[in-house]
């Protein structure tokens, strides 16, 4: 494999976790701060992360990208946020959707069985307002946050991004082992 590639494999496995993680954040704020229903643990696994937010935005990079970095013109320029806004609202709703069957299957539920309480929902596994919300959230990812990674990522040396890819690597098949495993 070619070192640009490693690279790029490696921006985007540090990209996921740190998705994971602001995912976390995000559904822990929602919990404590906005709904008052007091903390838990909104990720499957031990830490601080919810790897469901990396796929989602590993997925709209790998979707969008392209779209992301193509030279804006008048037309494009009115249409792409509302593409991408529609686009990741689409993308987040499937991998919500397929992430509850698959949740179901193996653990016999899924934590957002709450939008049964929405009023337009879909077997609870997915919700309009949610997928109005990964939309909008979706588009301030790549438009803002994804940026933002780029930059930091650019900032340490390559030896530095392995030991800190490889750091995270050893943590997160720790954790799987002792959620999946021990726990």
């Amino acid at each position: 494999m070619k070192l640009k590639e490693n690279q790029t494999i490696q921006k985007l496995f540090l990209c996921f976790w740190m998705y994971a993680v602001l995912g976390w954040l995000y559904e822990v704020f929602l919990e404590v701060v906005v709904y008052h229903w007091g903390f838990t643990n909104r990720g499957v696994l031990f830490g601080p992360y919810c790897p469901v937010y990396g796929v989602g935005a590993i997925t709209f990079l790998l979707c969008f990208g392209k779209l992301m970095r193509k030279k804006d013109n008048r037309t494009l320029n009115i249409v792409k946020p509302l593409l991408i806004f529609l686009g990741c609202m689409a993308v987040a709703t499937l991998i919500e959707l397929v992430t509850s069957y698959i949740l179901e299957a193996a653990t016999g539920a899924w934590p957002w069985q709450t939008y049964a309480d929405y009023k337009y929902n879909f077997q609870a596994r997915i919700a309009l307002s949610t997928s109005i919300r990964f939309g909008l959230g979706g588009a301030f990812f790549l438009y803002i946050v994804q940026p933002f990674y780029d930059w930091l990522l650019k900032k340490p040396s390559r030896k530095a991004l392995n030991i800190i890819a490889l750091t995270v690597l050893i943590i997160v098949i720790t954790d799987c082992i002792y959620t999946f495993l021990i726990k």
